[in-house]
């Protein structure tokens, strides 16, 4: 293995003083750290609609007040509880007792919620609309149209409603039969089931046929006796279910099936209309998931009209952004795509003829912002600068020409006014917690409108590190490191490890606290502890080929990537490598187990949480995408079961598991403790009643307490005790 190097980059937190000797409790570190403890903002914030003015909220009092500032004006009250019941009185309707949250940055006017209706306020007539009507938006799945239709599901079928009309669209709904929903397990960027055409007078809308899947148990252990519930559950090699596309038109009170075509496994992903609502748009994806074909439909009959353009990849394609239509050019249209082994932006005509593409380089597209008023110029956010960080650009469509919109090297998230004039810019970095600035992006005039300081300022927190280091073959990786509070560099500490390594995540970033949302590393860091937190291969936004590194054997490269950072933390002359732990959640979970079973003895105790144990239980979309089918990749498949290597395990390890785990099911879990009881092999097992696939809530707490202290227990020298 080559000598791993280090470049450390930032500190971060500073070395506490000694009068800052306050430690946080673990309500501190996992509760209060997204209350009392995060750093300070302006909450709500927000532009009016087709206006450069800003607005925010804060509590004054034993009240909410919105305030609303300008670049050059100071921002002042405006809008009171008192003033807001005063327009609600002139509108007719009873005064509330409690500010609304209010969405400002509406064309349809003030958004917020009364007595249950989502109401939209005209503050200069003082008038209302109802958006949604109390009835509907006690609802779990609810769509709004821009023409003030709304469709919901009730009681399994789809409804169309506007005022006080009523259309049931669908009538064969059912726990088989699934109406605008998400479908294909919300993978491929899919989260909703419903989408509004661009007038707001016609609907597609999923139908979801799972009668072939088969059902899967989740307990309900609240009832007496308990009650089982099942839910359709294709693992990996089995039937997948059947997905239609539908459009419902309100004006002619008629539905259509779009001719998606056989092979019925196949997936629907990516809805788009077109700006005049004649067509729809749908990334088709086959089962294999290694080819993808845009296709356009006719929105009145259904048919297929052709496939704009194909996409495919010897490992898998998976489309995650919709095509989306240039503003004020109906003719041209964006798409997203990692074709040349980055995620960028490609402009296209509407035949699907490829006009240019927009970025390029090796690094990420990460979001579209928006355009500019005349539509010439696109925003976006991208890794150019540093995998770590997120930046703030423009690219013009006809010339190409890309200009960096925001400074200094730091984790950027922007908010755009209605015309792209003018940008809310929040960002922090490790020794910022936050900082918010207006800025003109025309004059380029700027203003601070909150610096806000440490939270952790009277707590004993030590110092953090990010650092970037080469694997043997020359990959750069990033990581974190806590030091203890009160480090002492001629002590030896104990470490843990937390890491997750698989796609659509990234634990690493140049923003406060590392981009962690709690403070459960400074916790432990407080409790004498080392602790690094790793992205290693597989993570998101270092390109195609570093996730892909996972394809058909999940877990190898980041088992490697591992024992890299494990040689430096040995390098250390502070850390005490015969007492480390690991820590990883669902893909880190399996990662960590993995890990465990692969390379026993390099740590002494782990914990897995929510942890995939055997592939072949995991849900077919995710699990075909990275490891092919049980059929076609049968020996990837047995090489990352770890039922069938518990025998190696050495070293304490604690498995948790949410009882109603609907996306790692329980099974996993309840396979490797069968296995490790079979074998003779002591393992650790705690169940959260009550939690789907993670803990939430004030359980969180109970959660990281019982993990603080399985490593309190088993890795410091005064409480070790010996296991496997």
């Amino acid at each position: 293995m080559r000598k791993i190097s280090l470049l450390l980059l930032f500190s971060g937190l500073s070395t506490c003083i000694l009068a800052q000797n306050k430690l946080l409790t673990i309500q501190d570190a996992m509760i209060n750290a997204r209350g009392s403890l995060a750093p300070e903002d302006l909450r709500g914030i927000q532009f009016i609609y087709n206006s450069h003015d800003y607005v925010y909220y804060k509590q004054d009092r034993d009240q909410v007040v919105y305030l609303k500032g300008s670049l050059g004006n100071e921002s002042k009250p405006f809008l009171t509880l008192q003033s807001l019941n005063e327009k609600l009185a002139k509108a007719g309707l009873k005064p509330v007792e409690r500010m609304p949250l209010i969405q400002f940055g509406s064309e349809v006017g003030w958004v917020f919620v009364h007595e249950g209706q989502k109401l939209a306020l005209n503050p200069d007539k003082n008038e209302v609309k109802v958006l949604v009507d109390k009835t509907v938006s006690l609802l779990e799945i609810v769509e709004n149209g821009s023409d003030g239709y709304t469709s919901y599901i009730e009681k399994d079928n789809l409804w169309v409603a506007k005022g006080t009309w009523r259309k049931q669209v669908t009538t064969d709904g059912s726990e088989n039969i699934v109406y605008g929903s998400a479908v294909h397990r919300n993978e491929f960027g899919i989260d909703k089931g419903m989408f509004w055409s661009t007038s707001g007078k016609k609907l597609a809308f999923y139908r979801m046929d799972q009668s072939m899947v088969q059902n899967y148990p989740i307990i309900d252990w609240t009832k007496t006796p308990a009650l089982n519930k099942n839910i359709k559950y294709p693992m990996a090699g089995d039937k997948s279910h059947h997905v239609k596309v539908g459009v419902y038109d309100v004006v002619s009170n008629r539905t259509i099936y779009l001719e998606t075509g056989e092979p019925a496994e196949q997936y629907l992903t990516n809805i788009a209309w077109s700006p005049d609502d004649r067509f729809v748009y749908i990334a088709v994806v086959n089962r294999e998931q290694n080819h993808m074909w845009l296709r356009q439909y006719d929105s009145l009959t259904g048919k297929y009209i052709k496939t704009l353009f194909e996409e495919k990849d010897d490992k898998y394609t998976e489309p995650l952004v919709p095509m989306s239509f240039v503003k004020n050019d109906a003719k041209k249209f964006i798409w997203q795509s990692n074709r040349d082994g980055w995620n960028h932006l490609y402009l296209y005509n509407a035949d699907g003829s490829l006009l240019k593409q927009l970025t390029k380089g090796n690094w990420e597209v990460t979001e579209v912002k928006g355009y500019d008023e005349k539509g010439e110029k696109l925003f976006y956010m991208s890794t150019e600068e540093s995998p770590i960080t997120r930046n703030l650009y423009s690219v013009n469509l006809k010339t190409g020409k890309r200009e960096r919109l925001t400074e200094g090297f730091y984790n950027h998230r922007v908010l755009l006014s209605s015309d792209g004039k003018v940008m809310i810019d929040n960002f922090s970095g490790p020794e910022k917690p936050r900082e918010i600035q207006l800025k003109d992006l025309v004059s380029k005039r700027s203003e601070l409108l909150l610096q806000a300081k440490s939270p952790l300022a009277g707590f004993a927190t030590g110092e953090s590190n990010i650092f970037k280091f080469k694997t043997g073959e020359g990959t750069e990786l990033y990581g974190t490191l806590f030091k203890p509070a009160n480090f002492d560099p001629a002590r030896k500490y104990p470490v843990v490890v937390y890491w997750y390594g698989g796609p659509h995540a990234q634990l690493i970033s140049n923003s406060w606290n590392s981009g962690s949302g709690d403070y459960w590393f400074q916790y432990m860091a407080e409790r004498g502890f080392v602790v690094l937190n790793l992205d290693t291969r597989g993570s998101d936004n270092r390109g195609k080929a570093f996730e892909q590194s996972i394809f058909r054997n999940a877990g190898k490269a980041q088992a490697e990537d591992l024992l890299n950072a494990v040689n430096y933390l040995k390098s250390l002359p502070y850390v005490n490598t015969e007492s480390m732990g690991l820590f990883g959640w669902s893909y880190g979970g399996f990662n960590t187990v993995n890990f465990m079973l692969e390379h026993p003895g390099v740590f002494q105790a782990a914990v897995a949480g929510g942890p995939v144990t055997d592939w072949r239980l995991y849900e077919v979309m995710y699990t075909e995408r990275y490891m092919d089918t049980p059929q076609e990749n049968p020996e990837g498949y047995k090489s990352t079961n770890l039922i069938g290597k518990v025998q190696n395990l050495k070293g304490k390890l604690l498995l948790i598991h949410g009882l109603q785990d609907d996306v790692v099911v329980q099974q996993h879990s309840v396979n490797f403790v069968k296995a490790a009881v079979d074998k003779g092999v002591q393992v650790d097992y705690m169940i959260y009643p009550g939690h789907a696939h993670n803990v939430i809530g004030k359980d969180r707490a109970h959660l990281y307490q019982k993990v603080s202290d399985y490593f309190l227990n088993n890795l410091l020298e005064s409480k070790k005790t010996h296991g496997n």
